[in-house]
């Protein structure tokens, strides 16, 4: 058995139900009802009643789940035959919101699908060295506003760790860290959410080889205004970010709802955010957004904190590959400044810019360079809406932005160890059904 090796000598309970699975439509093999009720209760047995350093093993099969399950024991790991392999359905769930839901430290989840919850699929909260790895989440329906918000959502975490999930059909974001600090989100996949991958509030986050792909938004980096920390310091590189032009079908009033079909990589009110080396790639609206609060769509002077910076800051692009985008952005204002601005059969550029900054901060005049939206990305071309000033002075000069920033540190986890270390496992068999 493997496991990281941060867990240590572990302790492994197999769920198993003995009842002979049955044939479904879709030609996958869930087990029969009995069975699933059987496995339902053994989990949730299992998690009540674990222990630090336990590891829980779940079989391979497709099992029906009606209610939640939860876990508040530090030190353990759940862990299942593979993402494809042990799937946990909530089609039916009658009882709770999300599938699972985790407030623990040292917590590990690996090599598992959790589908179809009335609410988030997996939630960790308030945990210290999460990881979270080979997991899918997923709405099979596909798109659509009735599915859960969050797939993959750790949040008010420190040392966290998401690598080689997917994330499928999520009408907010398919894999979220929000509000946590010191974050790795590496080799996952996202598609079909209305946000691909977001960071929201976190303090040190890298994000790197992941592919988004067919969301409303690719990778997003927010502040929001009301949580208890404001995020800098993000690094986005070596992702492929392409087509994510999926018509947005986020709840109406949500900040996703406002993102426009067709973005990249949208930088919202965050401070120090480096991109680079990323394939960003036909996004209709624009393969690159910078933003502040004002024009996200979804601004209240009503309802935000006297002490929120709104505007992004020391935003470093360079050494990308652009390709494409730009071409039918979303929302009218955007299609008429497409059309009045390049044409036709033109495209916006691969950056789109709001030109909103602090009047307060200015120097002679200009931000000190520390603050500038700095690009070294070639002929990467920018246009600035000026939206301050009611899109009067729009400008594609790339020359207020020919600048470079100091590098941001690499995030480091002491925990993040190779995952195939072997342990001492010994194995408790659930009673057969």
């Amino acid at each position: 058995m493997k496991i990281a090796a941060y867990v240590g000598v572990s302790l492994a309970v197999l769920i198993a139900a003995g009842c002979a699975p049955e044939s479904d439509p879709d030609g996958e093999q869930p087990q029969s009802q009995s069975a699933s009720a059987d496995f339902q209760k053994q989990l949730l047995k299992q998690l009540i009643s674990a222990r630090p350093g336990q590891v829980i093993e779940l079989p391979a099969g497709k099992f029906q789940l009606n209610r939640s399950l939860s876990l508040n024991v530090d030190g353990v790991t759940i862990r299942g035959a593979g993402m494809d392999e042990t799937v946990l359905s909530f089609k039916d769930q009658i009882q709770g919101a999300e599938g699972l839901l985790v407030n623990a430290s040292d917590f590990t989840i690996e090599d598992l699908a959790i589908e179809d919850t009335i609410g988030d699929a997996l939630k960790v909260n308030e945990g210290k060295n999460i990881i979270i790895r080979n997991i899918r989440v997923e709405w099979t329906n596909g798109p659509a506003t009735e599915n859960g918000a969050y797939g993959i959502y750790p949040v008010q975490t420190e040392n966290t760790l998401v690598e080689g999930t997917v994330a499928i059909g999520a009408s907010d974001a398919g894999i979220y860290v929000g509000q946590s600090r010191n974050v790795i989100v590496r080799n996952n996949r996202a598609e079909y959410n209305v946000a691909g991958i977001e960071i929201e509030n976190t303090i040190g986050a890298d994000v790197y080889n992941n592919i988004a792909t067919n969301n409303t938004g690719g990778i997003l980096v927010f502040n929001m205004p009301n949580l208890p920390q404001p995020g800098h310091s993000t690094r986005v590189y070596d992702n492929k970010v392409f087509a994510n032009n999926v018509d947005n079908f986020g709840h109406e009033g949500t900040p996703v709802a406002a993102v426009p079909a067709g973005s990249g990589i949208v930088i919202n009110s965050n401070d120090n955010v480096e991109i680079f080396n990323n394939e960003i790639a036909d996004n209709d609206t624009a393969n690159v957004i910078v933003s502040s609060y004002y024009t996200a769509g979804y601004y209240s002077d009503k309802s935000t904190q006297k002490d929120f910076d709104p505007y992004p800051e020391g935003i470093y692009i360079y050494d990308n590959q652009f390709k494409g985008g730009g071409s039918s952005p979303d929302h009218l204002e955007l299609k008429a400044l497409k059309l009045a601005k390049f044409g036709f059969n033109g495209s916006l550029p691969d950056i789109l810019w709001d030109g909103v900054v602090d009047q307060a901060k200015l120097v002679e005049g200009e931000l000190p360079t520390a603050l500038k939206l700095c690009i070294d990305n070639g002929d990467a071309g920018i246009v600035n809406v000026d939206a301050a000033n009611d899109f009067k002075n729009i400008s594609t000069e790339l020359a207020p932005h020919q600048c470079t920033l100091a590098k941001l540190p690499r995030i480091e986890l002491e925990f993040d160890k190779p995952a195939d270390q072997e342990v001492d496992v010994v194995q408790v068999e659930a009673a057969d059904a």
